[in-house]
């Protein structure tokens, strides 16, 4: 591995860091920890983590607060871990930014695997090195999508998204007009193949909507709910 991948482990009990620290290291990485939510902001502004696991529930600041802090600067994949009676409040961690999470108690190993499956398909972080004159677009009348660079752009204006969110987008793009269902979403964007949450599915559509339609109404209806089976990526309909 020519660059260490470094995980930032947030949560105020240690007995949680200490186990996951111990588990992400057995797979080679890099592990930092930070046991409240201020501590956390402030590491993770000033440095460039590959991955944060960040509990929901914290003293100072919580996962909500700083996963829309740390948003306002930065894309950096963020797993929250939060406990089961916390529904409503893990819609919020993905409104938040947030691309994934992990309820409490959970399994160690599914912890490194959810955090392995955000880095495999984040390239955000391995920048493309080969200066061919070939480019990966996707281009469409109102929509661009720069894999390369992992840029979009709608109507010629930078559109930021989180990770998951491009994943999403680019996925939905690669196959225009097809409909997918939210268990093939959560299989091929999510790499969830066991039985997730379909709301992941809708929440981040719904993000993905919000941030397009700010700059192109156009590009947002680009996206189009197929009632009763799941979503497609429709050329053509404004």
């Amino acid at each position: 591995m020519s660059e260490e991948i470094t995980v930032l482990v947030v949560d105020d009990e240690e007995r949680i860091r200490r186990l996951l620290k111990m588990y992400l290291e057995r797979e080679g990485y890099v592990v930092e920890e930070a046991e409240n939510g201020v501590q956390a902001l402030e590491m993770a502004t000033e440095k460039d983590y590959h991955c944060i696991l960040l509990d929901l529930m914290m003293p100072e600041k919580d996962g909500i607060e700083v996963s829309t802090e740390l948003r306002e600067q930065k894309m950096t994949p963020i797993i929250m871990l939060t406990a089961k009676g916390e529904e409503a409040n893990r819609v919020q961690g993905f409104e938040s930014g947030a691309d994934d999470y992990i309820v409490k108690p959970f399994s160690p190993r599914e912890v490194v695997l959810r955090v392995k499956a955000i880095l495999r398909r984040s390239s955000a972080y391995s920048p493309v090195t080969n200066s061919s004159v070939s480019k990966d677009l996707v281009v469409f009348p109102h929509l661009t999508i720069d894999h390369d660079a992992h840029r979009v752009t709608a109507d010629n204006v930078e559109v930021n998204l989180t990770p998951k969110e491009y994943e999403l987008l680019y996925f939905l793009a690669k196959s225009p007009d097809k409909v997918f269902d939210r268990e093939h979403l959560l299989k091929e964007v999510w790499h969830y193949d066991f039985f997730g949450d379909l709301r992941t599915v809708d929440t981040h559509v719904k993000r993905l909507r919000e941030k397009l339609n700010r700059v192109s109404e156009s590009a947002a209806k680009m996206i189009v709910t197929v009632w009763g089976v799941g979503y497609k990526f429709e050329v053509g309909n404004e």
